[in-house]
């Protein structure tokens, strides 16, 4: 009788309260962390203050792996998939709290732990890509990344110890195919946007690729608010970020761009300068005597500049 009592009340307990709460305000702290991030490299929301080094926050987030797609006019940044993946975790671990939920609050439990397992494992793999790609490749701290990744892994400890787990083996199996998974992809994902990687990809002789997108009136007219401003970017006939950056302007106003090719073996190259102006990654903005790098949205250009025109890229 009192097995069975005992059997009873495991079953109606699907994990640790506790745990639920713990990993809920983890994740809402991760929702605010990659939320301002995503918020900002959109600027909706303004620089922001990062302790110990702003610079290494901007050129980790603003280097190649800062971004998971570059549009004409937009672009998404890999904070933004950060933002979605702490909220899905949150969503998770509140959803067998609410009391409307709650007709079938033991399988919805069930499930929603294996959920909050799989999620963070998924998410504390791809911080290590992540950390590692921010040790070795670019060579820069961020303590907005580096909370994210640790917020990562604690969130990961906590959905193994509340999940309350009867069968290990699977649970560990389970874990062991994911972070294989996201691993292999997160390294390939790495390699495939790494600039170093880019030189077989463009024109030989030091040539960089043809801008093919068409411009606007509006665009053209930034850059030519730009190039009379003294405004200059930095490139590298190789970079295919720079290659994106003139695709946002276009073939016309890309031709109206002050461009300063750092590569050495590149077309009429101006390496010295770029190495007396200290730049490092590319595409680099050198604008009323100030340094932005990585791609810059037309928006942002247009406000940094100062551009008294239509802003509605």
């Amino acid at each position: 009788m009192g097995s069975i009592r005992l059997k009873s009340r495991r079953r109606k307990d699907q994990g640790f309260k506790w745990a639920r709460v713990a990993i809920a305000i983890l994740a809402t702290v991760g929702v605010i962390d990659t939320g301002s991030i995503t918020l900002s490299r959109w600027g909706l929301l303004g620089p922001l203050s990062c302790p110990g080094s702003a610079e290494g926050c901007n050129k980790v987030l603003n280097s190649a792996w800062g971004t998971l797609f570059q549009g004409d006019n937009y672009s998404i940044p890999l904070s933004l998939m950060g933002f979605l993946a702490y909220l899905t975790i949150l969503l998770l671990a509140i959803a067998p709290l609410i009391p409307a939920l709650s007709e079938n609050k033991l399988n919805l439990a069930r499930r929603s732990w294996w959920g909050l397992f799989a999620v963070s494992c998924g998410m504390a793999a791809f911080s290590l890509v992540l950390l590692g790609i921010m040790a070795l490749k670019i060579e820069a701290f961020c303590l907005f990344c580096f909370l994210s990744a640790f917020i990562s892994i604690i969130l990961l400890i906590l959905s193994l110890i509340g999940g309350n787990w009867d069968d290990l083996g699977k649970l560990f199996f389970r874990g062991f195919v994911i972070s294989i998974a996201v691993l292999l992809g997160g390294l390939a994902w790495s390699s495939a946007v790494d600039p170093n990687r880019s030189e077989a990809l463009v024109v030989k002789g030091g040539v960089p690729p043809i801008v093919l997108t068409q411009s606007s009136t509006k665009t053209i007219a930034l850059a030519k608010h730009l190039s009379s401003n003294g405004a200059v970017m930095y490139s590298a006939y190789w970079c295919p970020h720079c290659h994106e950056q003139k695709e946002m302007f276009g073939k016309v106003a890309a031709k109206e761009l002050s461009i300063i090719e750092c590569s050495e073996d590149g077309q009429n190259s101006q390496r010295s300068l770029c190495e007396e102006k200290g730049i490092e990654g590319f595409p680099t903005w050198e604008i009323n005597g100030e340094f932005f790098a990585g791609v810059q949205s037309l928006k942002e250009l247009s406000e940094i500049s100062e551009y008294p025109g239509i802003k509605n890229f």
